[in-house]
C-alpha cells in the first residue's frame, strides 16, 4: 500500500493534496507534477511511503533541480514509485548502468550463497544498499535535522516530517 503526498509552502501556510503517482514515469514527471502545485516557485515537497517499508521525500524549490530522500534504497528498488526516485545519480552510478542486474539471480543457476540482505560487502559494487540515500539535509531549514531525518522510522515518517514542519493537521485531512 503506498500513500503519496503533495505539501506546498504557502505565505499562509503549508497546503496538502494527495496525488495519484499512475501517470508519473520519471523523475521529470514527478518534478513537474509538483511545480504546478505551487505557481509562486515555493518549496512543494513531495511524501512518498510503501506501508512500513521505506519513505522518500522529493524537493522542489522553483525551477531548481529535485533534491531526493529515500529511507530504504533496497525496498524501493522493489517498487514502482521507488524506483522513479532512484536515479543513477542518486545511487552513484553512470547513467545507463544497469550491472546491479548483473548480481541478480535471475535463472537460478548461479550458487547460493547466503541470503543477499547479509551480502552488502560481498555483492556488486553498485548493489542497491540496505540503507538511506540521497541528500540528508533535504529539510534542514524546515526543522528536520540530518539525524532526526535518518532516525526515522518508514512507519511514521511522514506523519513526523509533517509534524515538525508544522503541516500535521493538512497532511491527515488527505490522509
Amino acid at each position: 500500500m503506498y500513500f503519496a503526498a503533495l505539501l506546498a509552502r504557502t505565505e499562509d501556510g503549508w497546503e496538502a493534496s494527495d496525488t495519484e503517482l499512475d501517470d508519473v514515469e520519471t523523475l521529470s514527471d514527478l518534478a513537474d507534477l509538483a511545480r504546478e502545485a505551487s505557481p509562486e516557485d515555493d518549496t512543494v515537497l513531495v511524501l512518498i511511503e510503501q506501508e512500513d517499508a521505506w519513505f522518500g521525500v522529493v524537493r522542489i524549490d522553483g525551477e531548481e533541480d529535485p533534491r531526493i530522500y529515500v529511507s530504504d534504497a533496497a525496498a524501493a528498488a522493489r517498487s514502482s514509485y521507488g524506483e522513479i526516485l532512484l536515479t543513477d545519480e542518486l545511487l552513484g552510478r553512470e547513467p545507463g548502468d544497469d550491472s546491479d542486474l548483473d548480481a541478480l539471480d535471475l535463472d537460478g543457476t548461479e550458487e547460493p550463497d547466503g541470503d543477499s540482505d547479509d551480502d552488502e560487502d560481498g555483492g556488486s559494487a553498485d548493489a542497491v544498499p540496505h540503507s538511506p540515500v540521497g541528500d540528508t539535509e533535504i529539510l534542514g531549514d524546515l526543522g528536520v535535522s540530518e539525524k532526526e531525518l535518518k532516525a526515522l522510522d518508514a512507519e511514521d515518517a511522514l506523519g513526523a516530517i509533517a509534524e515538525a514542519l508544522g503541516a500535521s493537521e493538512v497532511l491527515e485531512t488527505v490522509r
